[in-house]
């Protein structure tokens, strides 16, 4: 089905063959596109300015007042803000549509694009009218994946938005170029989730992709849709990859077309003699219906396999509950099982994955003339935009999903991250959407609560809902219609000419910002002392730590205009003592920067002088920061005292430049599993300062520790850290840098 071969090949032929040097990037699609991209003399360190951006009403507040507060004066590029996150206006009052409102007053006061809530998807609006072959667009949404229109999309953390805005640029290196060749055709019931979900199952754990750019081409490419291509590329996020491109073709041109954008098409496919750093082969023909159990898109089986060993699979989701959670007495999901089947209680079609036109139309047809009966089970379905609900509304599918017992809700993100059908507690949900982690379906194991994602298509889900909840792959059923590659649809958007606020390169200079009560800025960060004193106030062991888990989705969303207030839930789904403990190292810092011969600072200090010696926390993850590109799940550490983030790896790319933009240390260590750091333990890094100041690396640290353990010498490290991430740690921030 999926195979992988991570040695580098040339795209040679028509075939691949070894390749002994890396010569022929250039013959690669992305090649052309970041050199036309970059401002860069050297082809590899890449300077990038982007075509336009995208964010949505989670990120857009803290990106524009970080650009505001150093010196932004108009929107230089264009950019969208859509409110399609928190756009259920009742949680936290006011808060959401105040940030709605302030997101307007900066679209006309800087010339920006502003989609007011519950008009789309920030993904499926920009496929509709930003994405085109050979343009490059970056998003404050870690899902920033337009590659199935030739568009390569990359989503970042609010800073590197900043960055953009104030006429920088995004600095990388030369990115690994993995090949993806498609082959064959998908069977009847098989759709992209499915695809989508075995490549992320054969990649995610070998970091086979990580922080590379992934070339879709092949002559299966032929054989997918571009709702099918999309909702296949907008996953890619999941492997760790840095962005996607795939080839071109006449369905591309066509969907442009349709879109009112035909004369941005331009063909695209590698040359002969493309080279590869490896090459993942996807034979369409063999994926089946899959599904990814709780709690990761990789944790991957064929539909058919989970129902062959049910008993041993859920037995396994229960114990990672118990250990991720740390949820000890939650009713067995084997009780689920009744009479050899598996018994589910929610389905849900959302999103920039699932609410596309194709996936909700297959839906409907699977659901045609049936109900989803009037058991616990319930469906509901988002289309992703309203030019998409307006197509399946007039082509009758939008009937048919609610004559067969189906709610249609509107155009957002919401259960995508647990703002919107929240399962009951202990029960089971499958969602073609993007992200199953712990607590991404809004419960709280904390109050007790606790309720299951698993990923699947919508076809499989539609399939299950026709039998009551009862878990079915759409290949079981014995009329299911298959999927066209020519299959479009007819975009109307006239409802987009009538909300949207179309203000691109048309700033109003004079228009005043409106801002609510909950809208407040940065509090000020200081530089980067001498010499560092810190604390561990979170030690996380699990395999990989998500941003999810760094700072919870869900209702907490509502509060990241307000830095203070947002920082009360860091971590409080995964070390609820971890505020406490940051807090009081911050008290004892701000004291010794206004009295450092007070006795308490003398006392935490032990001897370091405390006229050069900072007090500050961090937080030890063996490999954090996988999933969302939110920067809060960084700057909500830095806001409570944290100077750094120790690791053996970062999950992504944009975590780490998260944690330098925001003025922490992003260390690496080996070991760290048997160093067995715990809460309270402090870590000595004299000459901090001076190390950031010249070239090194690393640094001779000490970790002192209570009892028999006492204090053991630590190398800590600092790979790949550019000058520019140096300066912005040295300033305390992006913002005091671009300050200075």
């Amino acid at each position: 089905m999926i195979t992988i071969q991570s040695t580098p090949v040339r795209w040679q032929g028509g075939r691949f063959v070894p390749a002994p040097s890396p010569k022929g990037r250039e013959r690669t699609m992305a090649h052309p596109i970041l050199m036309a991209h970059s401002a860069s003399d050297d082809p590899n360190r890449l300077s990038i300015r982007f075509d336009a951006m995208a964010s949505h009403d989670i990120t857009y507040v803290g990106i524009i007042q970080t650009a505001r507060a150093s010196g932004m004066r108009e929107f230089p590029l264009p950019y969208v803000l859509t409110n399609c996150h928190n756009s259920l206006c009742a949680v936290g009052g006011t808060i959401n549509e105040d940030d709605h409102v302030f997101g307007l007053s900066a679209a006309k006061k800087y010339g920006g694009e502003f989609v007011p809530a519950h008009q789309a998807v920030i993904h499926s609006y920009m496929r509709e009218r930003y994405a085109a072959p050979g343009r490059m667009i970056l998003g404050s949404d870690s899902h920033t994946r337009y590659g199935a229109y030739g568009c390569m999309a990359i989503g970042e953390g609010g800073p590197e938005l900043a960055r953009q805005l104030l006429n920088k640029t995004y600095d990388i290196a030369y990115p690994k170029l993995i090949a993806i060749y498609l082959t064959g055709a998908p069977r009847p019931g098989v759709g992209p989730q499915d695809v989508a979900l075995a490549l992320v199952g054969a990649t995610f754990k070998n970091g086979a992709v990580k922080n590379a750019v992934m070339e879709f081409f092949g002559p299966g490419v032929a054989n997918l849709s571009m709702d099918y291509r999309a909702g296949i590329d907008v996953m890619t996020t999941e492997t760790t990859c840095l962005s996607s491109v795939w080839q071109t073709d006449a369905q591309t041109k066509t969907a442009l077309t349709l879109l009112g954008r035909g004369d941005s098409y331009r063909e695209m496919a590698p040359a002969d003699g493309a080279y590869y750093d490896g090459v993942v082969t996807v034979e369409l023909d063999k994926v089946e219906p899959m599904i990814a159990l709780p709690f990761h898109p990789s944790n991957a089986y064929t539909i058919r396999d989970f129902k062959a060993n049910m008993a041993d699979l859920l037995h396994q989701v229960d114990v990672d509950a118990a250990e991720q959670l740390g949820v000890k007495n939650a009713p067995s999901l084997a009780g689920k099982i009744v009479n050899r089947q598996f018994l589910v209680d929610q389905g849900v079609i959302a999103g920039c994955s699932g609410g596309t036109y194709q996936n909700l139309t297959r839906a409907a047809e699977i659901l045609k003339g049936c109900s989803t009966g009037s058991g616990a089970f319930w469906l509901s379905c988002y289309p992703g935009s309203m030019p998409i609900n307006l197509e399946l509304t007039r082509q009758g599918a939008i009937a048919q999903l609610m004559a067969a017992g189906a709610s249609i809700r509107s155009c957002f993100c919401g259960p995508c991250f647990g703002a919107g059908d929240v399962p009951a507690n202990g029960a089971f949900s499958i969602r073609h959407s993007t992200r199953n982690f712990p607590n991404r379906e809004g419960s709280k194991p904390g109050d007790g609560q606790i309720s299951y994602v698993a990923l699947m298509d919508a076809r499989s889900i539609a399939a299950t809902a026709r039998m009551g909840g009862a878990l079915t792959g759409a290949d079981e059923l014995p009329d299911i219609p298959a999927d066209r590659p020519d299959e479009h649809w007819a975009y109307d958007d006239s409802a987009y000419r009538s909300r949207v606020y179309f203000g691109v390169g048309k700033p109003q200079p004079d228009t005043d910002l409106v801002f609510g009560p909950n809208i407040a800025d940065w509090p000020e960060q200081i530089p980067l002392p001498d010499n560092l004193l810190l604390t561990c106030c979170a030690a996380i062991y699990d395999p990989v730590t998500t941003t999810d888990e760094l700072i919870p989705s869900g209702e907490t969303s509502s509060y990241r205009s307000n830095p203070l207030k947002l920082s009360e839930f860091a971590l409080s789904r995964k070390c609820p003592d971890y505020v406490g403990r940051a807090k009081a190292i911050q008290a004892l810092e701000q004291l010794r920067r206004t009295n450092p011969d007070d006795p308490q600072v003398r006392e935490a200090l032990e001897g370091y002088d405390p006229a050069a010696t900072g007090l500050g926390s961090f937080v030890m993850a063996l490999k954090p920061g996988d999933g969302s590109a939110r920067e809060q799940a960084a700057s909500c550490q830095r806001v409570l005292g944290g100077c750094a983030n120790i690791a053996q790896e970062y999950a992504t790319k944009r975590y780490r430049s998260n944690v330098v933009n925001w003025g922490m240390l992003p260390f690496v260590a080996e070991g760290l599993d048997k160093l067995n750091l715990r809460p309270g333990d402090r870590v000595s890094l004299p000459g901090i300062r001076a190390l950031l100041e010249g070239e090194g690396e690393t640094i001779r640290a000490t970790v002192l520790q209570a009892g028999p353990d006492g204090s053991t010498a630590i190398t800590l490290s600092l790979p790949g850290l550019t000058r520019e991430e140096r300066d912005i740690i040295l300033a305390g921030c992006l913002i005091n840098y671009y300050a200075k």
